[in-house]
């Protein structure tokens, strides 16, 4: 069974976009499509956060979904927060495109990240690899510019 969600980033200026998320069933990847418009171009920090809460702006969102208590890494890393996305890049456009797959996000299940939110920073995210204590939290991406609770979709 394909599980299906979506995601509608706001933010406080022009930052908007759309995230699509598909799950060909358990244990399967998660496949992220979709894109973000109104960023600077280059690198920006690409995170679920825990809360499905944006009711005082992304800030009421809490930090990383990290449920095993790991250390802020990459994407690629086996030690990393399960909400560790790595970076999207804009073009001259303001514009990324979102194309990701990534093993450790799961659509249902204890570590769902249905209901929580994803959030797009204003600065690129160091992997963990900043060299001080705010890398290995937040990769030290700075501002949230836009996020949105991530909803099932038909």
């Amino acid at each position: 069974m394909v599980l299906k969600a979506v995601c509608v980033l706001k933010g406080t200026g022009d930052v908007t976009g759309t995230v699509f998320f598909e799950q060909e069933g358990d244990g399967a990847p998660v496949k992220l499509s979709g894109q973000i418009a109104g960023l600077a171009a280059g690198e920006h920090g690409f995170h679920v956060h825990v809360f499905g809460d944006n009711t005082n702006g992304c800030i009421s969102a809490g930090p990383h979904f990290n449920p095993h208590k790991k250390d802020h890494a990459g994407p690629n890393d086996v030690d990393r927060h399960v909400g560790d996305l790595g970076n999207v890049t804009a073009g001259a456009d303001k514009v990324a495109k979102i194309d990701i797959t990534d093993k450790m996000l799961s659509l249902n299940g204890p570590f769902s990240i249905v209901g929580r939110t994803m959030v797009i920073h204003e600065k690129a995210d160091d992997l963990g690899k900043g060299g001080n204590e705010e890398s290995l939290k937040t990769g030290n991406a700075g501002s949230r510019l836009a996020c949105g609770v991530i909803g099932i979709c038909a």
